[in-house]
């Protein structure tokens, strides 16, 4: 079955692997660019890390997923890991600007717990699915990823474009 044939996803994860580490070059570029204004903004260097962090978790994702002759429950445990060493490393990054004081509206709120979290969580949803081998497999880790790639496009949009206006 697809969904659980981690030979099947090698291109998936070569395109991953290569396009991730890309955007986190340029990501660590552009904030070295702007980095006297993004270190004078509360919640800017944290969303900086979290834009890295999200990157480097979605190479981790694909260079675990190329590894040659591991068969589908080694590979979902490797990603069950991943996915709780994200989430707990994503969780001790301070939450400025993602819900104190009431004042943000509650759809941004949404996207900006969704695109910090969802990745980690939809992560942990096909590990578990893997293991399993029922639920979906690895079409979960295709949602993670899509969704940290976005989260981390949307925080350097924040990084490079919003903090000049």
């Amino acid at each position: 079955m697809t969904a659980y044939e981690v030979s099947e996803w090698s291109d998936l994860f070569v395109a991953t692997a290569g396009a991730s580490a890309a955007l986190a070059g340029l990501v660590f570029v552009a904030i070295s660019i702007n980095i006297d204004r993004i270190l004078k903004l509360p919640g800017l260097p944290e969303r900086g890390l979290e834009t890295v962090v999200l990157l480097v978790a979605v190479l981790i994702v694909s260079v675990i997923g190329l590894i040659p002759g591991q068969g589908y429950v080694a590979l979902g445990v490797e990603l069950l890991v991943l996915a709780l060493v994200l989430g707990g490393g994503l969780a001790r990054l301070p939450t400025i600007g993602m819900g104190g004081g009431g004042r943000e509206a509650r759809g941004w709120l949404v996207g900006r717990w969704t695109s910090r979290y969802g990745g980690a969580l939809l992560l942990a949803v096909g590990s578990l699915s893997i293991v399993a081998a029922a639920g979906g497999g690895l079409y979960w880790i295709v949602a993670a990823i899509v969704l940290a790639v976005i989260g981390a496009v949307a925080n350097a949009w924040v990084l490079l474009v919003e903090i000049l206006r």
